[in-house]
């Protein structure tokens, strides 16, 4: 097959720009779900270009014999690429990270000593915060730095309430079964509204405006409410992951 050409699911021949054309919806898609919790500093545009090559990449090294369909599979290489530029960009100051790492250690003492989740009023209280100040590092946190599924060591794609097991689903993005495990039952443990914010944002790919709509709050509280579950689940598999 030369370069230029490419070929639907039924063997058809289509032109590169037909296949660019087709796809070019779901790379948009997906850029434009990421700036939901992304600063102003990161460019759609950007996003949009490095999705495009991902697209490229998953065209050239797709294999529709291992049983995940073209859409799945090319998903899963644009949301990569993209993270690949973010992680590029110098744009995230230092107290982000600080403060992300105060917050899982207070979480993770309040554990410990509550035999439970702790809730937002209790994680302010032990950093002796106002609750509105809180909040705020919980935006600044969001914003500022690429909180996801992606910095636990996985890919959107395998974020799941349910804990499918025996699912042996090519391009899963998970090297370690055990630690997708481990990944399901901490998600499992958190607050009910924390875990349905998070399987409306992986699973369904709402946006933040739209996440609000369906559980009744603001968009930055659901901002507020996606950190913070980023944090428990970074305290829960803090044996996992590497700071």
């Amino acid at each position: 097959m030369s370069d230029g050409l490419t070929y639907d699911h039924k063997g058809n021949v289509n032109s590169q720009k037909a296949f660019l054309e087709r796809y070019s919806d779901l790379v948009k898609r997906i850029a434009h779900h990421l700036m939901a919790r992304l600063p102003a500093s990161v460019l759609v545009d950007d996003l949009i270009q490095s999705g495009m090559i991902g697209l490229l990449e998953a065209q050239q090294n797709y294999d529709g014999s291992k049983g995940a369909s073209f859409e799945t599979y090319a998903g899963i290489r644009i949301r990569g690429s993209m993270l690949d530029e973010i992680r590029r960009g110098d744009w995230v100051p230092r107290s982000v990270h600080k403060n992300s790492r105060m917050i899982n250690s207070a979480i993770k003492a309040l554990e410990a000593k509550l035999s439970r989740e702790p809730v937002d009023k209790e994680i302010a209280e032990y950093l002796e915060l106002p609750l509105d100040q809180y909040y705020q590092i919980l935006n600044d946190v969001n914003c500022g730095k690429l909180v996801g599924m992606e910095d636990l060591g996985v890919s959107d794609d395998v974020i799941t309430i349910e804990d499918n097991a025996d699912d042996n689903t090519p391009f899963q993005g998970v090297a370690d079964e055990h630690f997708r495990v481990a990944l399901v039952e901490a998600i499992k443990t958190l607050p009910e509204r924390e875990a349905l914010v998070l399987s409306l944002y992986y699973d369904e790919e709402l946006n933040l405006k739209e996440i609000g709509a369906v559980i009744g709050v603001s968009e930055s509280r659901v901002s507020q409410i996606h950190s913070q579950s980023m944090q428990r689940l970074r305290a829960k598999l803090s044996t996992w992951t590497v700071e």
